[in-house]
């Protein structure tokens, strides 16, 4: 039986047929977080430390760390920083320094730069997950031999020179390739885990029925793991973890193994909460003064003023359970007890206090 095995100092986190899905986090990224970017560049790490503690929280396996930041104030100062091949290397060991000293969670290393991934590798305890290599043939010559060096396992895309094609078979065959060129690094099928990529269903609309029937001849044929981008099933669409929540089961059902997702539902901000209470309020409706902002959240059903799992957390922990990866239901159980309320903490039966505290 396929298994993928990615470790920290003290944990140890299984890709595998027979094994829960695994859940990478993905959030400690700065593409795309503008406020994340500039507090990378100003040297504060703090939100890469929140983010990693909220993802363990909600249930991630795996912490995906990404470098691909772009210091555009500091590219005035030294033209250097507009070289990812200069920024990233740094930035990455920092950002594996600092996410390792508030977790053990095992961890995906994630950079387009060599640099990055071998000070990644090397900065990592344990045995990382490596993202990724494609088939493009540059990229295969740079990469396999890391992942042969640090005996890691590796996320392979299936794109190569002539980039992503929208040909199912075309894209099992950059897969085929990959890991045929491993075998002959010594790399094993089972610590190559496959991303047929999964394109946008509002551009594509036999896109989920491709990536279904992809991972089957992937499990099938090849005999490895998969994984992919979640989100980018729903891109450009409305109630997106609509959609979200039906592909994972329907993904996992198909044989997928992994996801790159976020596994955390973001909390309310300040501004939302105002809006509400504004509404709330020309509605002529009057709340006790003593309400506070959580309160007020679920009573409204806006969510929580705290991180909390998503949606698709919970999708994917019945889709174990329906999959007899969850044995006996336990971990279904677990995930849907509820927290104590305020002053309840550390109570035991009949209201004693004074219980035995369970490590996280």
């Amino acid at each position: 039986m396929t298994r993928t095995v990615i470790e920290s100092k003290t944990k140890t986190a299984l890709i595998g047929f027979d094994q829960p899905f695994c859940v990478i986090g993905e959030r400690i990224n700065p593409t795309g977080r503008k406020v994340l970017n500039e507090e990378l560049e100003r040297g504060d790490f703090s939100r890469v430390e929140a983010d990693a503690l909220a993802q363990v929280a909600a249930g991630a396996n795996v912490l995906d760390i990404n470098s691909g930041a772009v210091f555009s104030n500091k590219m005035a100062e030294d033209p250097r920083y507009a070289d990812n091949n200069f920024v990233e290397p740094t930035l990455m060991k920092e950002l594996v320094e600092h996410v390792q000293a508030v977790t053990d969670c095992p961890l995906c290393i994630d950079s387009s730069v060599p640099g990055a991934l071998e000070n990644g590798l090397a900065a990592a305890e344990g045995r990382p997950l490596l993202n990724s290599v494609t088939g493009e043939e540059e990229r295969l010559e740079l990469v396999l031999p890391l992942v042969k060096k640090y005996n890691v396992p590796v996320v392979a895309i299936s794109n190569d020179d002539t980039g992503i094609s929208e040909d199912p078979d075309v894209r099992f065959a950059v897969a085929k390739k990959i890991v045929e060129r491993a075998a002959d690094f010594g790399i094993p099928a089972h610590d190559i885990v496959v991303d047929p990529l999964v394109m946008p269903i509002g551009a594509m609309g036999t896109a989920g029925l491709q990536v279904f029937t992809l991972v089957r001849r992937l499990r099938e044929e090849l005999g490895v793991n998969t994984t992919c981008g979640a989100s980018n099933i729903s891109f450009g669409l409305p109630n997106r973890h609509g959609i979200n929540n039906a592909f994972l089961p329907m993904a996992i059902t198909a044989g997928m193994t992994s996801a790159i997702m976020n596994p955390v539902a973001l909390p309310v901000g300040p501004t939302k909460l105002a809006e509400k209470r504004a509404e709330v309020e020309a509605a002529g409706i009057v709340l006790p003064p003593e309400m506070d902002d959580e309160t007020f959240c679920q009573l409204f059903g806006l969510g929580s003023t705290k991180p909390k799992p998503g949606k698709e957390m919970e999708a994917i922990r019945a889709a174990n359970f329906l999959t007899n990866n969850d044995e006996g239901g336990a971990a279904w159980i677990e995930f849907n007890k509820q927290p104590p309320k305020a002053g309840h903490e550390g109570r035991g039966r009949a209201g004693r206090s004074g219980g035995r505290r369970r490590r996280a």
